[in-house]
C-alpha cells in the first residue's frame, strides 16, 4: 500500500486513473446499450449453435429477456459511476463483480483471444480498487487513523472530470442509438473529448497558477 501511496502523489499517475476510469467505464456503457435495447449481443441468431458455445450461451441470455436487460443496466450504471469521477470509488466496487463475472465466461469457453481484453478489465478494475483503499479501508477496519488525504486529492476532485465524464457518458449513449455498434468511430470520438478535456484542464491549471 505503499505504493499506491507513493503513486497517488504524482500528477500524471492521478491523471491516468482519471482517464483509466473513462475508458473502461466507457467499455461497459457501449456494451451495455445492445442489452438494454433488447438486442442480441451478437449479429446472428444462436439458437441451433452448439450448447457448449459461447454463442449457445449469449443466445440463452438473450432470450431470457428480463435479466438480459438487467445485465445491460447494470454494466451502463456501474460505466456511469466511474465516469462521473466523484462517485467513481463505488463505479469501482460495483464493476467489480460484474467484471469477474465476465472474465471468468471468457476463460470457461472458447472466446480466442477474448480473455486477454477480459483478464486486463480485471487488473485494472483491481488497480482502482487499489487506489481507493483508503476510502474502502473503514468497511473493513475498525481503525481509521490512518486514513489521511493526499496532495493530489483535488486533482482527482476537480469538477471538470465529472463534467467529462458525464458528456462521454451521454455521447456514448447517442452514439450508440443513432451509429450502432461501431467501435473505431466511437472510440476516436471519446478520445478527441478526453484530449480536449485534458486541454482545458491544463490551461486552467496554469491561469490559476499565474495568479497565483
Amino acid at each position: 500500500m505503499k505504493t499506491i501511496d507513493k503513486l497517488r502523489q504524482k500528477h500524471w499517475v492521478t491523471i491516468s486513473v482519471i482517464y483509466l476510469r473513462y475508458l473502461i467505464g466507457g467499455a461497459f456503457v457501449f456494451s451495455s446499450i445492445v442489452k438494454i435495447q433488447g438486442h442480441r449481443f451478437t449479429t446472428d441468431d444462436a439458437t441451433n449453435a452448439p450448447i457448449d458455445s459461447p454463442w449457445h450461451l449469449f443466445e440463452t441470455l438473450y432470450q431470457s429477456g428480463l435479466y438480459w436487460e438487467f445485465l445491460g443496466w447494470s454494466q451502463l450504471i456501474a460505466g456511469l459511476l466511474l465516469m462521473t469521477q466523484r462517485y467513481a470509488t463505488l463505479g469501482a466496487v460495483v464493476f467489480f463483480p460484474i467484471i469477474l463475472n465476465i472474465f471468468v465466461i471468457t476463460i470457461s469457453y472458447y472466446f480466442a483471444g477474448t480473455p486477454i481484453i477480459t483478464g486486463l478489465l480485471l487488473l485494472a478494475n483491481i488497480f482502482l480498487l487499489l487506489w481507493d483503499y483508503r476510502r474502502l479501508a473503514p468497511l473493513v477496519k475498525l481503525d481509521q487513523n490512518d486514513i489521511v488525504c493526499n496532495s493530489n486529492d483535488n486533482i482527482a476532485n476537480n469538477v471538470l472530470w465529472t463534467y467529462l465524464g458525464i458528456l462521454l457518458f451521454f455521447t456514448t449513449v447517442v452514439y450508440i442509438i443513432i451509429y450502432d455498434r461501431n467501435p473505431i468511430l466511437w472510440f476516436l470520438i471519446c478520445v478527441s473529448l478526453g484530449l480536449s478535456g485534458l486541454i482545458i484542464y491544463n490551461v486552467r491549471q496554469r491561469q490559476i497558477n499565474r495568479i497565483k
